[in-house]
């Protein structure tokens, strides 16, 4: 019972310094933060293989909130049961949160000559990522003719139609596909079951506290400001797919017009979430520390927590069916299809934002290329990339 009990714990500890560095070191956004997990659990920890990853990150692009930040719930929850859920959470998040609020108590973390010349290389190497990610999953993922046609059409979807509905729209079509023309392909990585320790129960009264939060604070709000404070924050985590970006609009509509933060206030914010590590959702300590009576430690943890507790109880609440779910032949069909979709939304997602954001001429494209080669060829850790890759960025900024 004693070494059942210290491997648990043990378990737990392994999951917290994993987070905690990919936390301190990653950089790009909700797409490049895939690229971060798979770089480290599938490719160098081999806590799941490729496809399960990537059905992994399909449920997640499914369901509301930070799609980012469920995977690696997720995969928390997988190695080392709830606490490592909750491990995972905190440590991935908790280094930006912790910018952005001294940063909205004043202090200047984030100027000067050498911090532009950082920033510009963390965006390089957000490059050299999702590329590195996108060849690997497409190795893996899209290895026939038919599944590479799938990814290929997924581009296309995403370009077509923008935002969060072109990515939902890539991977229903791709499930479809798969449907109706991969029920004959067959691979023993397809077939590894993803175990979660969830209860059929514990996933109902999840969804039950999902839906009732999202009813009951709309109907408290206005008794008090940490009413307030959680009824705005829940909303915004609960009704947006697709996380990071999207939920800009939701957030100013809900801390701006409704006069809490001033917009010279929100857009400075924003701008300081762009050039730090981890999930883009922690902008919500930022806006929660300036909130007016408030204005402290505790309203930026409440916003934090608030914002992120949908999605979080969403995905606990689906995670117990999933497992059945994808047991089902037709449904493995309907998996391959949408895992090749979801190579072709990263692909899409390689070109715009992450492209066109850092690659501005040739000492850039010199730079993603060096950080591409340590991944792939040298197989250095992500971790170690960012730190090459940003000095570089300092050397070959104006």
């Amino acid at each position: 019972m004693a070494t059942q009990a210290n491997s648990k714990t043990s378990r737990v500890s392994e999951v917290f310094k994993a987070f905690l560095l990919l936390g301190l070191t990653s950089f790009g956004g909700p797409v490049a933060h895939l690229g971060y997990f798979r770089s480290e659990f599938v490719a160098r920890r081999k806590w799941l293989t490729e496809s399960a990853y990537a059905d992994m990150v399909a449920l997640c692009q499914f369901l509301p909130g930070p799609a980012s930040s469920q995977v690696g719930f997720a995969l928390g929850l997988m190695r080392a049961g709830p606490w490592g859920a909750v491990m995972a959470w905190l440590a991935f998040t908790l280094p930006s949160a912790i910018v952005l609020v001294l940063f909205a108590f004043g202090a200047a973390v984030l100027e000067g000559p050498i911090a532009s010349g950082i920033i510009h290389g963390l965006k390089v190497v957000a490059v050299a990522i999702v590329a590195h990610a996108v060849w690997g999953m497409a190795r893996n993922l899209c290895p026939d003719r038919t599944r590479a046609g799938i990814a290929l059409a997924a581009v296309f979807a995403v370009v077509a139609v923008s935002g969060p509905l072109g990515q939902v729209s890539a991977i229903v079509l791709g499930g479809v596909a798969g449907l109706l023309l991969c029920r004959g392909v067959a691979a023993a990585a397809e077939s590894d079951p993803l175990h979660f320790p969830v209860s059929r129960l514990v996933g109902i009264i999840a969804l039950v506290l999902f839906g009732g939060l999202l009813v009951l604070l709309p109907l408290l709000a206005g008794m008090a400001i940490w009413l307030d404070i959680t009824d705005a924050f829940y909303r915004s985590g609960a009704l947006v797919f697709g996380g990071g970006h999207v939920v800009l609009p939701l957030l100013e509509a809900e801390v701006v017009q409704s006069g809490w933060v001033s917009a010279d206030e929100f857009l400075t914010g924003y701008g300081a979430a762009q050039a730090i590590p981890g999930p883009l959702f922690t902008f919500s300590a930022y806006l929660g520390a300036l909130i007016p009576s408030g204005g402290s430690l505790l309203t930026a943890t409440l916003a934090l927590l608030a914002i992120f507790l949908p999605g979080f109880l969403l995905l606990v609440g689906v995670l117990p069916f999933w497992n059945h779910f994808r047991q089902w032949q037709w449904a493995q069909a309907l998996m391959r299809g949408a895992n090749a979709a979801v190579v072709g939304i990263l692909g899409a997602a390689l070109y715009d934002p992450v492209w066109t954001s850092a690659i501005v001429g040739a000492p850039e494209f010199a730079l993603a290329l060096t950080g591409f080669l340590l991944l792939s060829v040298w197989k250095l850790p992500a971790w170690a990339v960012v730190i090459v890759v940003a000095f570089g960025g300092v050397l070959i900024a104006p």
